[in-house]
């Protein structure tokens, strides 16, 4: 018999490309994030889950009665119910390192939107606006070739953007729970303090859940950029808008929040000194496929009866 795969995204041609030299052993049934009806009706019958984002509650892990995996397509963990998976004798596995490429560059594209005012330069040209140049660009942007970049977090994503930093000229600090021993390690407060662009890329824990308060954010340099592609809970939202209307910040580029999907009435959809993208840094062809072949490799393991990879529980 085949292994029964509830895939909780949509699946695409170049998805079920990749998925058809399996089809003789892999039953993969798709369903939207948002469609409960079919996810509900498919997910007593599936022996693996296939999860992106979508909150997956111990009620979501007790109705899968035949679950033996649930696989996180990424690395962090915190939308998955654990204990109620650990409790049912369901395993759960993640995919680390396999975003990475495909984030580090999601930051670099905030970080340099942000830097540069694009989103504003957009708006005036577009509105009529854009000539005769603003003069005031050549006091406020950057170049992050001349800019210092502070990594909060030092795990693959981080590791990867850090050296195309550096291929671009910028000087690179780092942070991480303890002192690596490394030149470019800082505490927290000393990257803050040092950091003209702030990139965060930390797992969500108890431990980095609001890391970045309002007394962290004072700490930041005036005008300094704050990029954020890890989780949006890592910040203190709140703080982080007083920090962007009143400063220190002078600009922020998001991809998560506290709350996804953003809700129509949060004012960071009103500030003009912010990129905003809905989680999707990640979300690349070349991710997906990577994925896929971790997925379906941990499919076959299972098929074969070989002990699970990046098994997390």
């Amino acid at each position: 018999m085949g292994v029964k795969v509830l895939a909780h995204f949509p699946g695409g041609p170049r998805v079920r490309e990749q998925l058809a030299p399996h089809a003789d052993w892999l039953d993969v049934r798709f369903c939207a994030e948002d469609d409960d009806d079919t996810f509900y009706a498919e997910l007593p019958h599936a022996e693996v889950l296939w999860h992106v984002l979508r909150p997956l509650s111990a009620d979501d892990v007790a109705k899968g009665a035949q679950l033996r995996l649930i696989h996180k397509f990424g690395a962090g963990v915190n939308t998955i119910a654990l204990d109620a998976a650990s409790a049912q004798g369901v395993a759960v596995a993640n995919m680390p390192g396999a975003n990475a490429p495909s984030v580090a560059e999601g930051a670099l594209l905030l970080m340099l939107a942000a830097l540069r005012q694009l989103p504003r330069l957009d708006r005036d040209i577009r509105a009529g606006r854009g000539w005769p140049t603003d003069q005031s660009l050549g006091d406020t942007v950057r170049d992050i070739g001349s800019c210092t970049v502070g990594l909060v977090g030092y795990g693959n994503i981080a590791k990867t953007l850090e050296q195309i930093l550096l291929a671009m000229g910028a000087s690179v600090l780092h942070t991480s729970t303890r002192d690596d021993g490394s030149a470019s390690w800082r505490s927290l407060d000393a990257l803050l303090t040092s950091s003209d662009i702030v990139s965060l890329h930390l797992p969500l824990t108890d431990a980095s859940s609001g890391l970045l308060d309002a007394a962290a954010l004072a700490r930041m340099k005036p005008g300094s950029v704050l990029v954020n592609t890890s989780r949006g809970a890592v910040v203190d939202e709140t703080a982080l808008i007083d920090a962007l209307r009143q400063g220190p910040l002078g600009t922020a580029g998001l991809d998560v929040f506290a709350q996804e999907p953003i809700s129509p009435d949060n004012p960071l959809l009103t500030l003009p000194n912010v990129v905003l993208t809905p989680h999707v840094t990640w979300f690349t062809a070349d991710t997906m496929t990577r994925y896929l072949e971790h997925a379906i490799d941990n499919c076959r393991r299972i098929h074969e009866g070989l002990p699970l990879a990046d098994r997390v529980r």
